[in-house]
């Protein structure tokens, strides 16, 4: 055998396995540019040389991008030479910059690596959308994904966190540092993984058959960070227990990939059926829900903070669980605290995962945000900040109550200053039916089931200091129509037209 033909046979396991993940899992389409992520070491360095080799064969266009973080001193400043002359000796674009993101470093919750992780993926995102690329390759190994999965089932994941990284997926939300817009919606970016499957042994023999010289980033050796302990002491001790460990571990990422791949479809579906989205929250009809096996309720949940934050990097486990059993068990107004500011509130025939400082939305019904407004015996009135109004009439002919937003009443009754106003401690009325007995309007509006964010808001129109209705809900004894009525007081709540 001639020797070209005995190094490429040598030299293909590698090239081979890229290419068969790239055609596996659709990775690039002919024609496409291709962003790759190039730090300089090992991984990304075989990464690039087997697609620069692959190019011609897939038909895709390769563009070099390398992000100067500033937070090795001079090492970072090596780094970037090194990729600017790469890209130099083997002819290709390349797109080098520099951001100082120790100037960053004190944003809340995030370590100054979430902060450098974050930029380095929407600096790759921004140079995708510059040069109309669909997707950026990035260098991740297989011994990534087993410290991924590891990491991931010491933290507390679910199922999807204990799938690991995935071959292909949208570059997208802000656990990748980027802002929702219409455009990444319109043309996502795909982030791609062609090395997913391949050992860090075997890219380490890559690099030497291929007399290629890596940089080496020294902060890989620093065990203060999480991931570095997990690789050079953790995983160490447990294939003492157990050799083959990083094979299982990586086997079982994949049962679990596809275990998802299966059960999303049935979340997606019954997310659909039973939730709907407003104002910045989820409204969960609860029936439905709780009717749902265990493994739907907590698909959907995570799928709620994902259509709400999308980023599910800080939801464990034990947050959904803790969600879970509160939206089952608990009674109206129970709440449950999930991470990224979100919470999860308990009503009456539903429960709502929304912004902790926005609050569960208000129902699109009659409500109040000013204290008190007059209300003339004959007229139209429009509720403050709101898209209804009330309309009144005195008249010698009963008039129809054709839905709840409309009451009857005897004008006789309701003589003196009228006006609505929103509830207030010690309210009590006689609510009609109730042969006069008088009620605490705090117990009635619970037994109505009126939820807490509504009761404070919810409109009661008053004569003098007497209620004679509950707008929407029951008109006061004392001010019902009766066979000796002689004028009847008719006011409707309407919504404005569009």
């Amino acid at each position: 055998m001639p020797p070209s033909d005995r190094d490429d046979r040598r030299h293909s396991d590698l090239r081979a396995q890229v290419r068969a993940a790239i055609l596996k899992h659709k990775l690039v389409a002919h024609g496409d540019m291709l962003i790759i992520g190039v730090s300089g070491g090992a991984d990304s360095l075989s990464l690039l040389h087997a697609l620069r080799s692959l190019r011609d064969e897939l038909d895709i266009r390769l563009h070099i991008a390398h992000l100067n973080h500033q937070l090795r001193g001079p090492d970072s400043e090596e780094d970037a030479e090194f990729v600017t002359a790469l890209a130099r000796e083997w002819k290709l674009p390349a797109t080098i910059e520099t951001r100082d993101i120790g100037t960053y470093a004190r944003a809340p919750h995030l370590s100054i690596e979430e902060l450098a992780r974050r930029a380095r993926y929407a600096f790759l995102a921004e140079v995708a959308r510059r040069e109309g690329a669909p997707a950026v390759a990035v260098a991740h190994n297989r011994d990534d994904q087993v410290e991924t999965v590891l990491m991931h089932f010491l933290r507390g994941a679910g199922m999807a966190g204990l799938r690991g990284m995935q071959h292909k997926t949208e570059l997208r939300g802000a656990s990748f540092g980027l802002v929702e817009s219409r455009a990444s919606i319109v043309a996502p970016i795909y982030l791609i993984r062609p090395l997913l499957d391949v050992s860090r042994g075997d890219i380490e023999r890559y690099c030497k058959e291929h007399y290629l010289a890596p940089r080496v980033d020294r902060s890989n050796f620093d065990t203060v960070l999480f991931r570095n302990k997990l690789r050079h002491e953790v995983l160490p001790y447990l294939e003492h227990v157990n050799p083959n460990l990083r094979q299982v571990i990586y086997n079982a990422s994949i049962a679990v990939a596809d275990d998802y791949d299966f059960l999303f479809p049935q979340i997606r579906n019954e997310y659909a059926r039973i939730a709907v989205e407003q104002e910045g929250a989820i409204v969960f009809h609860r029936a439905a829900w709780n009717a749902l096996h265990p493994a739907l309720q907590r698909g959907t949940l995570r799928l709620a903070v994902q259509r709400l934050r999308s980023d599910l990097r800080n939801i464990g486990y034990v947050h959904i669980e803790d969600a879970r059993h509160i939206a089952l068990e608990k009674t109206a107004g129970a709440e449950a605290v999930l991470p990224s500011g979100l919470t999860l509130v308990v009503g009456y025939g539903n429960f709502v995962v929304a912004d902790t400082t926005r609050g569960v939305p208000l129902p699109d019904i009659p409500l109040l945000h000013a204290k008190t407004i007059e209300i003339p015996a004959q007229g139209v009135t429009g509720l403050p900040d709101s898209n209804w109004f009330v309309e009144t009439e005195v008249t010698t002919e009963k008039p129809e109550a054709p839905d709840r937003w409309t009451a009857v009443l005897d004008f006789a009754m309701c003589r003196g200053e009228r006006a609505l106003r929103r509830r207030r401690p010690g309210d009590r009325f006689q609510p009609m039916g109730m042969n006069g007995h008088t009620r605490s309007l705090h117990d009635f509006l619970i037994d109505e089931k009126i939820e807490r964010a509504a009761r404070a808001l919810l409109p009661l129109l008053v004569v003098g200091d007497r209620i004679v209705w509950v707008c929407g809900l029951r008109v006061d004894e004392r001010a019902r129509v009766t066979p000796y009525t002689r004028e009847f007081w008719r006011v409707t709540f309407r919504k404005k037209s569009p």
